[in-house]
C-alpha cells in the first residue's frame, strides 16, 4: 500500500506541470474568447446622412449627436427630428453591426410619419466606439433609458418639447433584448417592433463565440459564458426575454422572424407566448427576409420588410 501511495505521488508531480499547463491555456484561450467577443467585428458604415444625401439628393438634416449613458459613459447616435411634439422612434441594431444598418428605414418612417428617429451606436459597436465592449443586452437597457432621456431633453422651435409622451423602438436581435428590456422598465416606450429576439443575453454569447470560434461545441459554450460572467464582475444580468414580456402591460408588440434557418426564429415564436395581452401582439415569424439581411436587400425586397413596420408604427404610435 505505501509504495503504492508513493508511485502515486510521483505520478501525480510528473503529471502536475502538465495539468497547470492545460489549465493555463484553457484559461488564456477563454479569456481570448471572452474579449474578443465583447469587442464585436467593426466596418466602415454602410451609409452616412452625407453619403446618403448624395445618392438620394435630398438634403437630410440628420446631426451627430451625443450624450451621457446612465453609468457616465458617453454614448453617441444620429438624430432626425420630427414635428415638435410628435412621438419618436429609436432604432437599435444587432450584434456585430451599427447604426447605419437601420438608416433607410428611420428615413422611410420619418417621411411617413414627421416622427423623430434616433440611430445609436450600441456600446462596443460602431467605428472607435466610446464604449469599447458591448453588455450583450445586460447594460444596453439602461444605454436605451439615457438616450429617451436625452430625446426628451430636447427642444423645438417654439421651445416646447421636441417629442410628445409616447415613444417606440425597433431593434433586432441584441437590439430587440435592449428595447423589450428598457420597455419593462419605462412604460412610456408604447410600441415595440423586435426581430429575431434571443432568449436572453446567454444565447447571445453563444452565437457570438460560435460566430467568432466557429465552433458549436456545449462544454465551449458553457465555459465561454461563465467566463462572460465574471468579465462582468457580477453585473452580467440574464434576465430571460419571457420574463420581461410578461411585465408588459399596455404597450403594442410586432413580433417579426424568419424562415426556420434564420436565427432566433425559435426563441421569437415562443416569446409571443409570454405577453398577458395577446390583443395588443401580432406576430409574423415567416418572413423571406429579417433584420439580419436588410441592409443587402433590394429595393422591392425592403419595401416589402419596411412596410409593415412603418404602418404598425404609424397606426399604434400617433
Amino acid at each position: 500500500m505505501a509504495h503504492r501511495r508513493r508511485l502515486g505521488k510521483k505520478l501525480f508531480k510528473a503529471l502536475l506541470p502538465i495539468l497547470l499547463i492545460v489549465v493555463v491555456t484553457a484559461v488564456v484561450a477563454l479569456a481570448a474568447i471572452v474579449y474578443g467577443i465583447t469587442r464585436p467585428p467593426r466596418q466602415s458604415y454602410l451609409v452616412t446622412p452625407e453619403s446618403f444625401s448624395q445618392i438620394s439628393g435630398s438634403a437630410l438634416k440628420v446631426t451627430d449627436e451625443t450624450w451621457r449613458n446612465r453609468d457616465g459613459s458617453t454614448a453617441r447616435g444620429w438624430l432626425l427630428k420630427g414635428a415638435e411634439g410628435a412621438p419618436a422612434v429609436v432604432f437599435l441594431h444587432q450584434y456585430g453591426a451599427d447604426r447605419s444598418w437601420l438608416f433607410n428605414l428611420g428615413i422611410k418612417l420619418n417621411e411617413t410619419s414627421n416622427f423623430t428617429i434616433l440611430w445609436p451606436d450600441l456600446r462596443g459597436h460602431g467605428m472607435t466606439p466610446p464604449v469599447e465592449a458591448t453588455g450583450f443586452g445586460s447594460r444596453e437597457a439602461d444605454d436605451l433609458l439615457a438616450a429617451l432621456a436625452f430625446l426628451r431633453s430636447l427642444k423645438g422651435f417654439s421651445q416646447s418639447s421636441l417629442v410628445g409622451d409616447n415613444v417606440g423602438a425597433y431593434g433586432v436581435e441584441l437590439g430587440a433584448y435592449t428595447a423589450l428590456r428598457a420597455a419593462s422598465q419605462d412604460p412610456s416606450i408604447r410600441v415595440l417592433v423586435l426581430d429575431s429576439i434571443p432568449r436572453d443575453p446567454d444565447e447571445l454569447v453563444n452565437a457570438s463565440v460560435i460566430g467568432d470560434v466557429g465552433v458549436n461545441n456545449s462544454v465551449l459554450l458553457g465555459l465561454a459564458r461563465i467566463a462572460t460572467h465574471a468579465y462582468f464582475l457580477g453585473e452580467f444580468e440574464n434576465k430571460p426575454s419571457c420574463e420581461l414580456a410578461k411585465t408588459l402591460k399596455a404597450q403594442r408588440i410586432l413580433l417579426l422572424a424568419g424562415t426556420e434557418t434564420t436565427p432566433f426564429r425559435e426563441s421569437t415564436t415562443l416569446l409571443a407566448k409570454c405577453f398577458t395581452n395577446p390583443a395588443n401582439l401580432e406576430a409574423k415569424t415567416d418572413l423571406p427576409l429579417t433584420g439580419f439581411t436588410l441592409s443587402s436587400a433590394t429595393g422591392e425586397q425592403g419595401e416589402a420588410y419596411d412596410r409593415p413596420v412603418i404602418d404598425f408604427f404609424t397606426k399604434n404610435l400617433q
